[in-house]
């Protein structure tokens, strides 16, 4: 049986997960559907793509397809969940392998994000950019 996108559950960390799953497995396309349309993604001072992207494909575009273009291997992997409301706070580890270096990354991150309708509306990313910047430098 196919998933239907009318079945799909609306609840926050439904929605969020879906992205993580889509993240994972490169499906760009699936993981522009949990984005609203006015989408706020900021990624945190001090990281290579610093900086608040809006708009699905921009997201996707900036920051996905960059890193996919500088790192073998990038995945965001979702440990745990904290949810309020609308809230949902997941406590995740990056890896990967910087292309131009050969250095693994393996760094704990939180991602804040806001669900409104189904959609993530607010993405705000803390992570130890020292460790990043430290795989990427020869």
């Amino acid at each position: 049986m196919t998933e239907n996108t009318t079945a799909l559950s609306h609840a926050p960390a439904d929605v969020v997960r879906r992205q993580y799953l889509a993240s994972a497995t490169g499906d760009l396309s699936a993981l522009r559907a949990t984005l609203a349309p006015d989408v706020e993604w900021t990624e945190m001072a001090g990281f290579p793509l610093a900086g608040t992207y809006r708009s699905p494909g921009v997201v996707t575009a900036s920051v996905m397809e960059k890193l996919a273009a500088e790192w073998d291997n990038w995945t965001a992997h979702d440990d745990t969940y904290v949810v309020d409301g609308e809230n949902v706070a997941v406590l995740a580890r990056y890896t990967a392998i910087n292309q131009a270096t050969g250095k693994h990354l393996n760094v704990r991150v939180v991602h804040h994000f806001i669900v409104r309708g189904g959609l993530i509306v607010r993405f705000e990313q803390f992570v130890d950019t020292a460790k990043v910047l430290e795989a990427m430098s020869p």
